[in-house]
Protein backbone atom coordinates (compact mmCIF):
# COMPACT_ATOMS: atom_id res chain seq x y z
CA UNK A 1 0.00 0.00 0.00
CA UNK A 2 0.83 3.07 -1.19
CA UNK A 3 2.10 5.50 1.87
CA UNK A 4 0.17 8.80 0.64
CA UNK A 5 -2.75 7.68 -1.46
CA UNK A 6 -5.44 10.57 -2.85
CA UNK A 7 -8.29 10.09 -5.06
CA UNK A 8 -10.35 12.78 -6.80
CA UNK A 9 -9.27 15.42 -4.15
CA UNK A 10 -11.42 18.60 -3.95
CA UNK A 11 -11.00 21.84 -1.38
CA UNK A 12 -13.90 24.66 -2.04
CA UNK A 13 -13.86 27.83 -0.19
CA UNK A 14 -17.27 29.75 -0.35
CA UNK A 15 -15.58 33.42 -0.51
CA UNK A 16 -18.17 36.35 -0.20
CA UNK A 17 -18.31 39.09 -2.70
CA UNK A 18 -17.64 42.04 -0.68
CA UNK A 19 -19.21 45.14 -1.10
CA UNK A 20 -17.16 48.99 -0.82
CA UNK A 21 -17.46 51.39 2.51
CA UNK A 22 -19.23 51.28 5.54
CA UNK A 23 -22.80 50.77 4.15
CA UNK A 24 -21.73 47.86 2.49
CA UNK A 25 -19.90 46.31 4.88
CA UNK A 26 -23.05 46.34 7.08
CA UNK A 27 -25.02 44.77 4.04
CA UNK A 28 -22.41 41.99 3.69
CA UNK A 29 -23.75 41.43 7.21
CA UNK A 30 -26.38 39.65 6.07
CA UNK A 31 -25.59 38.77 2.09
CA UNK A 32 -25.92 35.45 0.41
CA UNK A 33 -23.50 36.47 -2.12
CA UNK A 34 -20.74 33.83 -2.47
CA UNK A 35 -18.29 32.90 -4.75
CA UNK A 36 -17.03 29.30 -4.69
CA UNK A 37 -12.80 29.05 -4.89
CA UNK A 38 -11.99 25.50 -6.78
CA UNK A 39 -8.50 25.98 -4.78
CA UNK A 40 -8.09 22.25 -5.57
CA UNK A 41 -10.09 19.97 -7.71
CA UNK A 42 -10.44 16.47 -8.23
CA UNK A 43 -6.45 16.09 -7.19
CA UNK A 44 -5.39 12.32 -7.88
CA UNK A 45 -1.84 10.74 -7.21
CA UNK A 46 0.14 8.30 -5.12
CA UNK A 47 3.08 8.42 -3.08
CA UNK A 48 5.42 5.77 -2.21
CA UNK A 49 7.89 5.29 0.98
CA UNK A 50 10.89 6.84 0.32
CA UNK A 51 9.72 8.78 -2.63
CA UNK A 52 10.90 12.59 -3.12
CA UNK A 53 8.42 14.29 -5.08
CA UNK A 54 8.56 17.97 -6.46
CA UNK A 55 4.93 19.42 -6.30
CA UNK A 56 5.08 22.78 -8.01
CA UNK A 57 2.85 25.12 -9.69
CA UNK A 58 2.31 28.91 -9.94
CA UNK A 59 0.95 31.47 -6.96
CA UNK A 60 -2.51 30.24 -6.15
CA UNK A 61 -2.35 27.08 -7.90
CA UNK A 62 -3.55 25.25 -5.11
CA UNK A 63 -0.24 23.68 -3.62
CA UNK A 64 -0.02 24.56 -0.23
CA UNK A 65 -3.97 23.97 0.30
CA UNK A 66 -3.05 19.83 -1.06
CA UNK A 67 -0.54 20.10 1.66
CA UNK A 68 -2.39 21.18 4.28
CA UNK A 69 -5.06 18.26 3.41
CA UNK A 70 -2.32 15.84 3.71
CA UNK A 71 -1.05 16.80 7.37
CA UNK A 72 -5.06 17.23 8.69
CA UNK A 73 -5.03 20.81 9.13
CA UNK A 74 -7.51 21.22 6.31
CA UNK A 75 -10.59 18.42 5.58
CA UNK A 76 -11.43 18.08 2.02
CA UNK A 77 -14.37 19.35 0.85
CA UNK A 78 -14.77 15.92 -0.98
CA UNK A 79 -12.71 12.83 -2.52
CA UNK A 80 -10.49 10.56 -0.54
CA UNK A 81 -6.86 11.08 1.20
CA UNK A 82 -5.01 8.55 3.30
CA UNK A 83 -1.73 9.07 4.41
CA UNK A 84 -0.07 5.70 6.53
CA UNK A 85 -3.63 4.18 6.09
CA UNK A 86 -5.82 7.22 8.06
CA UNK A 87 -7.11 10.23 7.29
CA UNK A 88 -5.13 12.88 8.04
CA UNK A 89 -8.06 15.70 9.53
CA UNK A 90 -9.92 12.87 11.49
CA UNK A 91 -6.42 11.68 13.31
CA UNK A 92 -4.18 14.66 13.82
CA UNK A 93 -2.74 13.41 17.06
CA UNK A 94 -1.44 10.17 15.72
CA UNK A 95 -0.33 11.77 12.24
CA UNK A 96 1.86 14.46 14.02
CA UNK A 97 3.91 11.19 15.30
CA UNK A 98 5.10 10.43 11.56
CA UNK A 99 5.22 14.07 9.80
CA UNK A 100 7.31 16.77 9.92
CA UNK A 101 6.59 20.09 8.39
CA UNK A 102 8.40 23.54 7.25
CA UNK A 103 6.46 26.65 5.82
CA UNK A 104 8.93 29.29 4.47
CA UNK A 105 7.67 31.70 6.10
CA UNK A 106 6.71 30.36 9.18
CA UNK A 107 8.71 29.21 12.33
CA UNK A 108 7.87 26.06 14.75
CA UNK A 109 10.97 27.28 16.68
CA UNK A 110 10.20 29.62 19.85
CA UNK A 111 11.13 33.32 19.04
CA UNK A 112 12.78 34.51 22.28
CA UNK A 113 14.76 30.50 23.32
CA UNK A 114 18.49 29.59 22.40
CA UNK A 115 17.68 27.03 19.32
CA UNK A 116 19.21 24.21 21.61
CA UNK A 117 16.14 24.79 24.11
CA UNK A 118 13.67 24.77 21.04
CA UNK A 119 15.24 21.49 19.90
CA UNK A 120 14.89 20.44 23.53
CA UNK A 121 11.60 21.39 23.62
CA UNK A 122 10.39 19.24 20.31
CA UNK A 123 12.30 16.12 21.87
CA UNK A 124 9.72 16.11 24.88
CA UNK A 125 6.98 17.12 22.79
CA UNK A 126 7.84 14.26 20.54
CA UNK A 127 8.87 11.79 23.05
CA UNK A 128 12.20 11.15 21.56
CA UNK A 129 14.57 9.14 23.42
CA UNK A 130 17.98 11.20 24.29
CA UNK A 131 20.08 8.54 21.93
CA UNK A 132 17.91 9.52 18.85
CA UNK A 133 18.18 13.09 19.74
CA UNK A 134 21.67 12.76 20.16
CA UNK A 135 22.19 11.09 16.97
CA UNK A 136 20.20 13.29 14.96
CA UNK A 137 21.66 16.94 16.33
CA UNK A 138 25.22 15.12 15.69
CA UNK A 139 24.08 14.88 12.12
CA UNK A 140 23.08 18.09 11.56
CA UNK A 141 26.50 19.14 13.18
CA UNK A 142 28.30 17.23 10.78
CA UNK A 143 26.72 18.68 7.93
CA UNK A 144 26.16 21.88 8.26
CA UNK A 145 27.97 23.04 11.22
CA UNK A 146 24.64 23.22 13.30
CA UNK A 147 26.52 23.28 16.77
CA UNK A 148 27.41 27.00 16.13
CA UNK A 149 23.65 28.23 16.68
CA UNK A 150 22.78 26.61 19.53
CA UNK A 151 22.83 29.26 22.27
CA UNK A 152 21.33 31.87 19.55
CA UNK A 153 18.36 32.95 20.19
CA UNK A 154 16.05 32.24 17.13
CA UNK A 155 14.83 35.92 16.75
CA UNK A 156 18.60 36.68 16.23
CA UNK A 157 18.95 34.41 13.42
CA UNK A 158 19.04 34.89 9.67
CA UNK A 159 16.60 33.59 7.45
CA UNK A 160 18.96 30.97 5.87
CA UNK A 161 20.32 29.81 9.76
CA UNK A 162 16.74 29.72 10.61
CA UNK A 163 15.11 27.46 8.07
CA UNK A 164 18.11 25.10 8.45
CA UNK A 165 16.60 25.13 12.20
CA UNK A 166 13.44 24.45 10.92
CA UNK A 167 14.32 21.61 8.62
CA UNK A 168 16.34 20.13 11.39
CA UNK A 169 13.12 20.32 13.90
CA UNK A 170 10.94 18.63 11.29
CA UNK A 171 13.30 15.85 11.02
CA UNK A 172 13.68 15.26 14.91
CA UNK A 173 11.30 12.83 15.47
CA UNK A 174 12.24 10.44 12.76
CA UNK A 175 8.59 10.84 10.54
CA UNK A 176 8.13 9.07 7.71
CA UNK A 177 7.07 11.60 5.52
CA UNK A 178 8.17 15.04 5.09
CA UNK A 179 6.52 18.33 3.82
CA UNK A 180 8.52 21.19 2.72
CA UNK A 181 6.81 24.28 1.40
CA UNK A 182 8.90 26.50 -0.04
CA UNK A 183 12.38 25.64 2.09
CA UNK A 184 14.46 27.55 0.36
CA UNK A 185 12.21 30.85 -0.37
CA UNK A 186 14.66 34.46 -0.13
CA UNK A 187 18.00 32.43 0.48
CA UNK A 188 21.25 32.72 -1.16
CA UNK A 189 23.02 30.42 -3.44
CA UNK A 190 25.51 28.56 -0.48
CA UNK A 191 22.67 28.01 2.55
CA UNK A 192 20.36 26.81 -0.62
CA UNK A 193 23.19 24.13 -1.35
CA UNK A 194 23.24 22.71 2.24
CA UNK A 195 20.11 22.95 2.36
CA UNK A 196 19.83 20.52 -0.42
CA UNK A 197 22.49 18.44 1.09
CA UNK A 198 21.04 18.19 4.21
CA UNK A 199 17.62 17.19 2.70
CA UNK A 200 18.97 14.72 0.43
CA UNK A 201 21.15 12.78 2.70
CA UNK A 202 18.04 12.76 5.11
CA UNK A 203 15.84 10.71 2.17
CA UNK A 204 18.47 8.52 1.73
CA UNK A 205 19.75 7.12 4.94
CA UNK A 206 16.19 7.47 6.48
CA UNK A 207 14.37 6.50 3.61
CA UNK A 208 11.66 9.78 4.60
CA UNK A 209 9.05 10.43 2.29
CA UNK A 210 9.61 14.12 1.28
CA UNK A 211 7.17 16.19 -0.83
CA UNK A 212 8.80 19.49 -2.13
CA UNK A 213 6.74 22.40 -2.92
CA UNK A 214 8.71 25.40 -4.69
CA UNK A 215 9.10 27.83 -7.43
CA UNK A 216 12.86 27.00 -7.81
CA UNK A 217 13.24 24.64 -10.66
CA UNK A 218 16.61 24.02 -9.64
CA UNK A 219 15.80 22.76 -5.88
CA UNK A 220 13.41 20.15 -8.31
CA UNK A 221 16.16 19.04 -10.72
CA UNK A 222 18.82 18.79 -7.68
CA UNK A 223 16.77 16.17 -5.60
CA UNK A 224 13.24 15.01 -7.09
CA UNK A 225 13.29 12.17 -9.17
CA UNK A 226 9.19 12.71 -10.41
CA UNK A 227 7.68 15.79 -10.61
CA UNK A 228 3.78 16.67 -10.04
CA UNK A 229 2.70 20.42 -11.83
CA UNK A 230 -0.31 21.63 -10.37
CA UNK A 231 -2.39 24.96 -11.71
CA UNK A 232 -6.08 26.03 -11.27
CA UNK A 233 -6.44 23.05 -8.48
CA UNK A 234 -5.87 20.35 -11.16
CA UNK A 235 -2.99 17.71 -11.85
CA UNK A 236 -1.70 18.86 -15.19
CA UNK A 237 1.43 16.52 -15.42
CA UNK A 238 2.96 13.72 -13.03
CA UNK A 239 5.97 11.96 -14.07
CA UNK A 240 9.89 12.00 -14.70
CA UNK A 241 11.35 15.18 -13.48
CA UNK A 242 14.18 14.22 -16.86
CA UNK A 243 11.16 14.60 -18.84
CA UNK A 244 10.62 18.23 -17.52
CA UNK A 245 14.43 18.97 -17.67
CA UNK A 246 15.11 17.77 -20.81
CA UNK A 247 11.98 20.08 -22.07
CA UNK A 248 12.54 23.18 -19.94
CA UNK A 249 16.74 22.35 -19.11
CA UNK A 250 16.84 24.14 -22.40
CA UNK A 251 15.39 27.38 -21.75
CA UNK A 252 16.51 30.76 -20.24
CA UNK A 253 15.40 34.17 -19.98
CA UNK A 254 17.21 37.13 -21.15
CA UNK A 255 16.13 40.51 -19.35
CA UNK A 256 17.28 43.31 -21.00
CA UNK A 257 17.09 47.12 -19.81
CA UNK A 258 16.75 49.26 -23.31
CA UNK A 259 17.18 52.96 -22.83
CA UNK A 260 14.85 55.26 -24.32
CA UNK A 261 12.38 51.64 -24.26
CA UNK A 262 8.60 52.34 -25.50
CA UNK A 263 5.96 50.30 -27.41
CA UNK A 264 7.73 51.11 -30.69
CA UNK A 265 10.92 49.46 -29.80
CA UNK A 266 9.34 46.81 -28.63
CA UNK A 267 7.71 45.91 -31.84
CA UNK A 268 10.96 46.96 -33.88
CA UNK A 269 12.78 43.89 -31.53
CA UNK A 270 10.32 41.48 -32.19
CA UNK A 271 10.14 42.28 -35.59
CA UNK A 272 13.65 42.29 -36.38
CA UNK A 273 14.47 39.37 -34.49
CA UNK A 274 11.66 37.46 -36.82
CA UNK A 275 13.57 38.99 -40.02
CA UNK A 276 17.40 37.86 -38.51
CA UNK A 277 16.35 34.38 -36.84
CA UNK A 278 13.20 33.36 -38.39
CA UNK A 279 9.83 32.26 -37.77
CA UNK A 280 10.31 29.34 -35.49
CA UNK A 281 13.35 30.64 -33.02
CA UNK A 282 11.48 29.55 -29.70
CA UNK A 283 12.42 32.93 -28.90
CA UNK A 284 9.40 35.18 -27.38
CA UNK A 285 9.08 38.83 -26.12
CA UNK A 286 7.07 40.67 -23.42
CA UNK A 287 7.77 43.55 -21.40
CA UNK A 288 7.35 43.36 -17.89
CA UNK A 289 8.60 46.85 -16.40
CA UNK A 290 9.47 50.24 -17.56
CA UNK A 291 12.41 50.01 -19.67
CA UNK A 292 13.06 46.20 -18.63
CA UNK A 293 11.95 43.58 -21.43
CA UNK A 294 12.14 39.41 -21.15
CA UNK A 295 12.84 37.56 -23.35
CA UNK A 296 12.66 33.97 -22.88
CA UNK A 297 15.13 31.66 -25.43
CA UNK A 298 14.33 28.06 -25.93
CA UNK A 299 18.50 27.33 -26.60
CA UNK A 300 17.98 24.12 -28.67
CA UNK A 301 16.37 26.30 -31.79
CA UNK A 302 18.73 29.57 -30.97
CA UNK A 303 21.95 30.00 -28.70
CA UNK A 304 21.60 32.48 -26.21
CA UNK A 305 24.57 33.86 -26.87
CA UNK A 306 23.50 34.68 -30.48
CA UNK A 307 20.22 36.26 -29.36
CA UNK A 308 22.32 38.38 -26.77
CA UNK A 309 24.43 39.76 -29.31
CA UNK A 310 21.90 40.62 -31.81
CA UNK A 311 20.21 42.75 -28.98
CA UNK A 312 23.20 44.25 -27.90
CA UNK A 313 24.66 45.29 -31.48
CA UNK A 314 21.40 46.77 -32.68
CA UNK A 315 20.02 48.64 -29.63
CA UNK A 316 21.09 50.57 -26.80
CA UNK A 317 21.17 48.57 -23.92
CA UNK A 318 21.96 49.78 -19.98
CA UNK A 319 21.73 46.07 -18.30
CA UNK A 320 21.43 42.42 -19.45
CA UNK A 321 20.60 39.44 -16.57
CA UNK A 322 20.43 35.93 -17.93
CA UNK A 323 17.55 33.86 -15.46
CA UNK A 324 15.86 29.81 -15.59
CA UNK A 325 12.67 29.96 -16.79
CA UNK A 326 9.66 31.26 -14.57
CA UNK A 327 7.17 28.83 -12.95
CA UNK A 328 4.07 30.58 -14.66
CA UNK A 329 6.23 29.97 -18.40
CA UNK A 330 6.74 26.68 -17.68
CA UNK A 331 3.02 26.40 -16.47
CA UNK A 332 1.83 27.81 -20.05
CA UNK A 333 4.46 25.63 -21.94
CA UNK A 334 2.32 22.68 -20.19
CA UNK A 335 -0.94 24.01 -21.13
CA UNK A 336 0.61 24.74 -24.84
CA UNK A 337 1.10 21.00 -25.02
CA UNK A 338 4.83 20.49 -24.35
CA UNK A 339 4.48 17.61 -22.23
CA UNK A 340 2.15 15.85 -24.22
Amino acid sequence: MSLIQIKDLNKHFNVLNRREGLGGAFLDLFSGDYNIVRAVDGVSFDIEAGEMIGYIGPNGAGKSTTIKMMTGILKPSSGAILVNGFPPHANRIRQAQIMGVVFGQRTQLWWDLPVIESFKILKDIYRVDQKTFDDHMGLFNELVGLKQLYKQQVRTLSLGQRMLCDITASFLHNPQVVFLDEPTIGLDISVKAKMRTVIKELNQTRNTTIILTTHDLGDVEALCRRIIIIDKGKVLFDGDVKKVNALFGAYRTLKVQVNDFDESTLKALAGQMIQHFGTNNGISISEVEKHWTDITIDQARTPLADVLSFVMTNFPVHDVRIVEISMENVVQKVYDGALS
